[in-house]
């Protein structure tokens, strides 16, 4: 077997990405097209935010799964509606955590954050570690993504998130504790909360006096306190879980690779070998590059000199990254559109 289809046929993930206008989309539904044939049961989806999966296949493509072909389905991940869901949920658990008289900022801070910068990174992340979660088995995933500088901050979000949650369970740890050493000074005697009274160095006789304090109503505020830290750590621990397979799937090799698809021309071979290090050093294994559309050199001087413009690019790629498997895909004479024109384009990804 090739590469590429070598690849295909023995990943459960694979991403497929470059700079803009290379045709990643249309390597991506005709690798997905030919792994369906095979009888493979096969899901492209688009995390790119200007879509051409629909127009590719001509028809219909959104943000449900829809069939595109026997065994073949394609999502169109929405951007504003990925956000809009990412938020809402984000909101929803806030809103049961926090105190009622907080609830009006973490609403301003929620509509603040919808524009802030990586907000839509973090929701199509949650999109695409939905979509790995819950595919069946047998299924391949193929991603078609965004151009080279989406895509990067993309893949390396996985280990940022878990960095990011990590940190905020220690923080939630320590809050939780000086809880718990304030419900001690309160007069509570939980083993676990006198330890933290005893860190404390000190412990404060409930007040009594009428119209001043209710012990039964402070135990009832610290139960909901302590209930509230207990979900707060139990949402941090499910999202850090969430990430940590994600990346688990990403960096294993044997089950996850990234292909590179770009044209034999300047910036697209300098984007190639910069994309290629970014994603080794998010731990993405790159398992081959896709050089497409190649001029041919024997249909007229015009196209036979641009060919010979493309050598020069070609061998400044495979210097550039000598140990990346390269397949060129020729220059076809007709529009890649509709199944019949990925199944023509199938036939040059062996």
């Amino acid at each position: 077997m090739s590469t590429l289809t070598e690849l295909a046929a023995t990943r459960q993930v694979l991403f497929v990405g470059g700079k803009g206008g290379v045709g990643k989309t249309a390597v991506a539904s005709a690798l997905a097209l030919a792994q369906s044939r095979a009888g493979r049961r096969t899901t492209v989806v688009s995390t790119d935010p200007a879509h051409n999966l629909g127009h590719l296949w001509q028809r219909r493509v959104g943000d449900t799964p829809v069939e595109l072909a026997p065994l073949l389905r394609g999502v169109e991940i929405d951007p504003a509606r990925t956000t809009d869901e990412h938020l809402r949920a984000v909101r929803a658990t806030m809103e049961r955590l926090m105190p009622e008289h907080l609830q009006g900022e973490v609403r301003k801070h929620l509509e603040l954050a919808r524009e802030a910068p990586g907000t839509h990174e973090a929701a199509v992340l949650e999109r695409v570690a939905e979509v790995v979660e819950q595919r069946t088995p047998d299924e391949l995933i193929i991603f078609d993504t965004a151009p080279s500088g989406h895509t990067s901050r993309l893949m390396a979000l996985p280990e940022l998130m878990q960095a990011w949650t990590e940190g905020l369970l220690r923080r939630q740890d320590r809050s939780a504790r000086f809880g718990a050493a304030l419900r001690g000074l309160e007069g509570r005697t939980d083993p676990g909360e006198q330890q933290a009274v005893d860190i404390v160095g000190a412990r404060r006789a409930p007040r009594r006096e009428a119209g001043v304090s209710d012990p039964r109503r402070e135990a009832g505020v610290s139960d909901r306190r302590a209930r509230r830290d207990a979900e707060i750590r139990a949402v941090l621990d499910r999202r850090q879980e969430r990430f940590r397979a994600l990346r688990e799937v990403l960096q294993d090799p044997d089950r996850a690779a990234f292909v590179i698809v770009l044209a034999a021309e300047r910036l697209p071979v300098l984007e190639t070998i910069e994309l290629e290090e970014q994603l080794r050093r998010a731990g993405m294994h790159v398992g081959g590059l896709v050089i497409n559309k190649r001029s041919p050199s024997d249909a007229g001087d015009l196209l036979a000199a641009r060919r010979q413009v493309e050598e020069g690019y070609v061998d400044q790629l495979t210097s550039a990254l000598p140990h990346q498997p390269v397949q060129e895909v020729p220059l076809l004479p007709g529009e890649v559109l509709g199944e019949e024109g990925l199944s023509l384009l199938a036939q040059h990804l062996r």
